[in-house]
């Protein structure tokens, strides 16, 4: 009887790792994991150098995106906007972000929403598109950061 309670005992505690190592790896590894929050300067470094080749001919190089990136273009489309405090980049949740640049734009705005930015699934990787938004992020003010940290508690 005292074995079986404790082979009952050890699965039990078995089954609560396993599920906290799944917990944790799927959050680890999710889109919305805490990857946006990193000091890594190779991470960093990598983001900067994504950025500059996929991102800065439309975002700008100081990601200060494109004039006017409020007001529609004779096309319907909006400009880029920009990716610095003074945009909505930090509005939106990690994951959310990650999707935009993986999946491109349609596939979270409202139906018949065109936008110029292709999807970049096929050219960047997934640690690629990972350590661009970590490094955009990297370039905010402390005080957007605090902000941005508020907005993903609250999407949790």
């Amino acid at each position: 009887m005292r074995m079986k309670r404790w082979g009952w005992a050890l699965l039990a505690a078995f089954a609560v790792a396993a599920s906290i190592a799944l917990g944790w790896q799927q959050i680890a590894g999710s889109p919305g994991g805490h990857w946006i929050e990193t000091n890594d300067a190779a991470v960093l470094a990598q983001g900067r150098d994504v950025y500059a080749r996929h991102c800065a001919s439309c975002h700008g190089a100081n990601l200060e995106g494109q004039p006017d990136w409020t007001i529609r273009l004779p096309s319907g489309r909006l400009p880029a906007p920009p990716h610095d405090a003074s945009g909505h980049t930090w509005h939106h949740p990690p994951d959310q972000l990650f999707g935009i640049v993986k999946e491109g734009v349609e596939k979270f705005a409202p139906a018949g929403y065109q936008s110029n930015m292709p999807a970049y699934g096929s050219t960047l990787s997934d640690d690629e598109i990972r350590s661009v938004l970590a490094w955009i992020r990297s370039t905010w003010p402390a005080e957007i950061k605090r902000r941005y940290a508020e907005i993903q508690a609250r999407n949790r």
